[in-house]
C-alpha cells in the first residue's frame, strides 16, 4: 500500500489561460476487516488524483498499485496534464512491474481510476480515466452520477441485458475484471472529459467501497458532510460497518471556486490535452 499526497483544505491552481481554480481534497484507505494486506494505493496531489487496486497476490498486487501511483505522481505540481502524459506513465508502470519482486509467473496487475486537471479545446476540464472496476463519481446539486464504466464480466452482462444492476452486486463473478494495468498487456484506459464547475464534488474509490455501499449510501455521506475529510472518513467507516470485505480507498475532491480571467485577457497557447 502506497499513499502519495494527503488532505488539503485549500489549494489554488493557476491554469495556462489564467483561470484560477481552488480545490480541497482528502484521501483515506483501510485494509478492511477480512484482508491481511492492503493492496490499494492512492495519489492525491494536484493536478492528478488516482486510486489503484492491486491484484496478483500480496506482494505482486501491492507492487503493481504502487508502481502506477508512483509513475502518475511524477506529474505532481504541474498546472495541467493530458491523456498522453497518463498513457506514458501507465506504460512505464507496466515496465516497472515486470521487474518487481514477488511477481508471479502470471504477472501482477492493478486497476486504476482517477481525475486530472487538463485543457480541452482551450477550456479547463477534468480528465476522467479508468481501467478496471474502481470508480469515479460526480456530485453536483445533490445529484450523484457514476462517471466511469466498470471493465468487468458483470458489467458486460448488465450491458447485454442478461442481469440487472442489482443482480450484479451479488453475482459470483463480481470480482472478475476484463481490463487491468499489468499482466504483460498494454494498458488501455477509457477517457472522458467534463467541465470544471464550482461546487462540484468528485469521488474516486476502489471497489472495496462500492461492494459495501449502494449509490444511495455513497450520495448520503457525500451530501451530509461539507468537508472533504469528514466525507472520506464517514465513507470508510460505513463500508467497514457493512462488512469491510475488501481494502477500501477513497479520494474526495471539491471544487471550491473557478475564477476565469476577464474577456480579452486569457492567455493562449497553453497545453491542450487530447480527448
Amino acid at each position: 500500500m502506497t499513499q502519495i499526497g494527503n488532505g488539503n483544505a485549500r489549494h489554488r491552481v493557476s491554469l495556462p489561460d489564467g483561470t484560477e481554480i481552488t480545490l480541497a481534497w482528502a484521501a483515506k484507505t483501510d485494509t478492511g476487516l477480512r484482508r491481511e494486506v492492503n493492496e490499494d494505493s492512492f495519489l492525491a496531489q494536484a493536478p492528478i488524483f488516482a486510486v489503484a487496486d492491486g491484484m496478483g497476490g500480496h506482494a505482486a498486487g501491492d507492487f503493481a498499485s504502487a508502481a502506477v501511483v508512483t509513475r502518475l505522481a511524477e506529474h505532481g505540481g504541474k498546472p495541467v496534464i493530458g491523456t498522453a502524459d497518463i498513457d506514458a506513465s501507465l506504460d512505464r508502470a507496466v515496465q516497472d512491474m515486470s521487474r518487481g519482486a514477488g511477481v508471479t509467473d502470471e504477472g501482477s496487475g492493478t486497476t486504476v481510476t482517477g481525475i486530472a486537471l487538463g485543457v480541452i479545446s482551450d477550456e479547463p476540464a477534468w480528465i476522467i480515466y479508468n481501467i478496471g472496476d474502481s470508480r469515479v463519481y460526480r456530485l453536483v446539486g445533490g445529484v450523484l452520477e457514476q462517471l466511469t464504466t466498470d471493465h468487468s464480466i458483470v458489467q458486460e452482462l448488465v450491458d447485454a441485458g442478461q442481469i440487472t444492476k442489482e443482480e450484479a452486486d451479488t453475482h459470483p463473478h463480481s470480482n472478475v475484471i476484463t481490463r487491468a494495468v499489468g499482466f504483460h498487456e498494454a494498458p488501455i484506459p477509457d477517457y472522458r472529459a467534463i467541465a470544471i464547475e464550482p461546487g462540484m464534488r468528485l469521488l474516486v474509490c476502489s471497489d472495496g467501497l462500492t461492494k459495501e455501499l449502494t449509490s444511495y449510501g455513497i450520495r448520503h455521506f457525500l451530501v451530509a458532510n461539507e468537508r472533504a475529510e469528514k466525507a472520506a472518513e464517514q465513507l470508510i467507516d460505513a463500508a467497514l460497518g457493512n462488512g469491510g470485505r475488501d481494502n477500501i480507498t477513497v479520494v474526495v475532491v471539491d471544487v471550491l471556486s473557478v475564477v476565469r480571467p476577464p474577456a480579452g485577457e486569457r492567455s493562449e497557447g497553453g497545453e491542450t490535452a487530447r480527448a
